[in-house]
């Protein structure tokens, strides 16, 4: 029961007890009253009828006599009058036996008015002649009474309503400054730190209102040092310390994005050549200042084209990567060719006229990122054959297969669920060991029986547009997965971005949710931070009708260059998992544990439960752990 309701009823509870004891009393005194105004008024004809009979009582059968007492009696207020000589001979006795009318039985039982009778002598010659007795008839005291009851009834059922409606206004005008600090804690819980301007004017909800503010003032300031934190320390994260250019996870994550967006694009592989004999020649120090020069000269190339989007890598040593987010070759080709000049110009001031070479490789989005590693490196061993700083650009005809065998095989084993599901990526809780989720992974084998990489078959369903139906029916075999097996851990789904697009789909899945309510509370849906970050809308608003269902969300290959921290807050996702590159080598990276630290606060505020991925090493999973995040797969 609300707030409102139970001040309502006790208030009101308290004004019926009130009432009733004031109307009872009231009536209690009225009868009083009119009882003994009936006395004094019986007593007073009495007296007065007395006094005008003495002088005819000498003869006691004088008409007069009967004619004056019946004159009184015929006012209607008395019940009986009665008349008897000095002898106690009844000489008149006049009675009145009719009913109270206009008065209910109830409210004479339950307020019974007894008869008064009053007596007076009367006396003629300084002698008894007589005594009159007169008593008086309670129909007109019952009258008054019952009208008097009733008045005092509706003025009070008017009092009472109006005190009502003065009470609930009253109330809902105090209360709607605790709705509103209510509405203000919610809010802040899911993660939007508002303050109340309107200060109530009540001192006690007034007091509340400045804590709530304070709180989330705090607690505003809290995030944004955490995001400022995290920013400076995913950046340091994310750049090589020596060359400051992108590392080589970094490049892993973009490539997989890039082909994943099925955007045109062109993969450069860099190398500076015979590093090891420079090396030995010149010194460490003198490498690393040549490094830094190759790396400027790279940053430089890239801001001559600001309308294509080009990203520069250091692998390690001397070899280097650029993406280049531009399908025109001849563009391509105009930029190997001023950095072979920027090179060659390096070169003569290092004194090596052949300094590095350049192999191009158009990007595939049906190829694995190792395949287009490697169609790179092929390219840059040609450019070695070509001269000095040169470069060798591939034509697109390393497709790892045609795209009609692709459209083939996804047709096949989509339209006759011609795949497996296996169980991997098991992650247990650093506190108890429990296994709290587990990822599912899609098995795919062509004609041969050998497995075929999922990245590029999913990449076909969601270009030939049959990712829904594969999505639907991994979600089917999850949920017969649940039923047959009696564990409770979640299970990580994941799900295209496309599919969410689709409102038959989102028709399916709340049926879904209907048809299995404890079932679907184990699933977890599940999708990549770059495809999050592509799609905001879309999945702010998919995540937001999977919560109204009742179910969980996970952001994963989370880094630091992944998403801010206010689009985790607007997204509010159930879990986030870390990149593993995250966890890979984290005992040795006091900057890696600091991300996690800021992150896994972040999480505590947000309500967001932080997970690792696939940590190797012992010490590296105790570092993890240190961290306080909730736990890791191995």
């Amino acid at each position: 029961m609300s707030l409102f309701k139970q001040l309502l009823l006790l208030i009101s509870v308290f004004f019926l007890i009130l009432f009733s004891v004031n109307f009872t009393l009231s009536i209690n005194n009225i009868k009083t009253y009119l009882e003994v105004e009936s006395q004094g008024h019986a007593q007073d004809t009495a007296t007065s009828l007395g006094l005008s009979l003495s002088p005819h009582m000498t003869d006691t059968t004088d008409p007069v006599i009967k004619t004056k007492v019946s004159a009184i009696f015929d006012s209607g207020y008395y019940q009986k009058i009665r008349l008897v000589d000095a002898n106690d001979k009844e000489l008149v006795s006049l009675s009145n036996d009719k009913g109270v009318e206009g008065v209910p039985g109830w409210f004479i039982d339950y307020l019974p008015m007894f008869p008064v009778t009053a007596e007076s002598e009367i006396s003629s010659n300084w002698l008894r002649s007589g005594m009159v007795y007169v008593t008086i008839n309670p129909s007109f005291a019952y009258s008054k009474l019952y009208k008097q009851a009733k008045t005092s009834f509706f003025y009070s059922l008017i009092t009472l309503v109006l005190s009502i409606g003065l009470l609930m206004l009253l109330l809902q005008i105090t209360l709607a400054s605790l709705k509103r600090i209510n509405e203000c804690a919610i809010h802040i819980s899911e993660g939007h730190f508002e303050t109340i301007e309107n200060l109530p004017w009540t001192t006690e909800v007034k007091n509340i209102t400045v804590s709530i503010n304070a709180m989330s003032k705090k607690i505003r300031s809290t995030i944004i040092a955490l995001n400022n934190k995290l920013d400076e320390m995913g950046a340091n994260l994310l750049r090589d310390d020596l060359s400051g250019l992108y590392k080589k996870s970094v490049f892993d994550t973009d490539m997989m994005n890039l082909m994943m967006a099925y955007s045109p694009a062109y993969l450069m592989i860099i190398k500076v050549d015979s590093l090891a004999d420079l090396i030995k020649d010149r010194g460490n120090d003198a490498i690393d200042q040549l490094l830094q020069a190759f790396a400027n000269t790279l940053k430089q190339a890239a801001e001559r084209y600001p309308e294509t989007l080009i990203k520069t890598y250091r692998f390690y040593g001397g070899e280097f990567a650029i993406l280049i987010n531009n399908g025109n070759r001849e563009q391509i080709e105009s930029i190997a060719k001023a950095l072979s000049n920027d090179f060659l110009e390096l070169g003569e001031k290092q004194s090596k006229s052949d300094l590095a070479h350049i192999g191009i490789a158009p990007v595939n989005p049906v190829c694995t990122p190792k395949m287009m590693l490697d169609s790179a490196h092929e390219a840059y061993e040609q450019a070695r054959l070509i001269g000095a700083n040169s470069y060798y650009l591939r034509d697109d005809d390393n497709f790892a297969k045609d795209i009609s065998e692709w459209k083939e095989l996804v047709f096949n084993c989509i339209d006759n669920t011609d795949y497996s599901l296996s169980y991997a990526g098991q992650i247990s809780s650093f506190e108890t060991g429990q296994l709290l989720m587990e990822e599912t992974f899609i098995q795919v084998r062509d004609k041969n029986g050998q497995l075929v990489a999922i990245g590029p078959f999913v990449a076909m369903a969601e270009k030939l547009a049959k990712i829904i139906d594969l999505d639907k029916g991994v979600i089917n075999q999850v949920l017969a997965h649940i039923l047959s097996t009696p564990a409770s851990h979640a299970i990580a789904v994941n799900l295209s971005i496309d599919t969410i697009k689709n409102i038959g789909f989102r028709l399916w899945l709340e049926k879904l949710f209907k048809n299995n309510p404890l079932v679907t509370r184990q699933l977890v849906f599940s999708f990549s931070a770059y495809a999050v970050t592509k799609e905001l809308e879309i999945c702010l608003d998919f995540i937001e009708v999977i919560h109204q269902w009742g179910g969980r969300v996970m952001i994963k290959r989370f880094e630091s260059q992944s998403m801010s921290l206010e689009i985790t807050k607007k997204l509010n996702p159930d879990f986030i998992r870390l990149a593993r590159e995250i966890g890979k080598g984290i005992s040795l990276s006091p900057q890696k544990q600091e991300f996690v630290q800021a992150l896994q606060q972040m999480g505590d505020l947000l309500d967001i439960i932080v997970l690792g991925e696939n940590v190797q090493t012992d010490n590296d999973y105790n570092s993890l752990k240190a961290t306080g995040i909730t736990g890791t797969s191995r």
